[in-house]
């Protein structure tokens, strides 16, 4: 692989849709309403959050730049999934803290567990590599998906909506 300008650029719209993807979750904090939920005593400190979405995002605007670069047949499918997972993880941050919705946020989360999942299969045959970097995205979904769930369990009367 040659690194040329129009490489480079395509590496910096990968990073900035993720960038976008992000930014949901600074426009939808936690606040005091999630900080006054019950929560699992194994829930990840605060800090964490932010230091793991960060490597992820990274991570997957990498994975998405190469298998772009590829262009190999089924890149452009797999990345058409990989723009719908996007959107999907955008959302979350609205729908559980914005909208304070934790039983939708559960059905979100999971609909980004598969995504993330179809992605690595449709990446796989283009980049093992670019499949193997998501992997610690699915790991990292897969507890917060845990994580939305129990505390929906733990708080329902927050699910009761006059």
């Amino acid at each position: 692989m040659m690194i040329t300008p129009e490489n480079l650029l395509a590496l910096a719209i990968f990073v900035l849709a993720n960038l976008a993807a992000a930014s949901t979750g600074a426009f939808f904090r936690p606040g005091a309403w999630y900080a006054a939920l019950a929560k699992p005593p194994w829930t990840p400190p605060n800090w964490a959050f932010p230091v793991t979405w960060s490597v992820l995002f990274v991570l997957n605007a990498v994975a998405g730049w190469l298998v772009w670069i590829t262009g190999a047949p089924g890149a452009a499918a797999a990345l058409v999934l990989y723009g719908v997972s996007l959107v999907i993880n955008a959302s979350w941050s609205g729908v559980f803290f914005g909208l304070r919705r934790m039983e939708t946020g559960f059905f979100v989360v999971c609909a980004l567990w598969l995504s993330i999942a179809a992605i690595i299969v449709a990446f796989a045959p283009i980049s093992v590599i670019a499949a193997g970097m998501l992997g610690p995205y699915l790991t990292w979904v897969t507890i917060a998906a845990a994580l939305n769930f129990r505390v929906w369990q733990l708080n329902p009367e927050e699910t009761v909506r006059a």
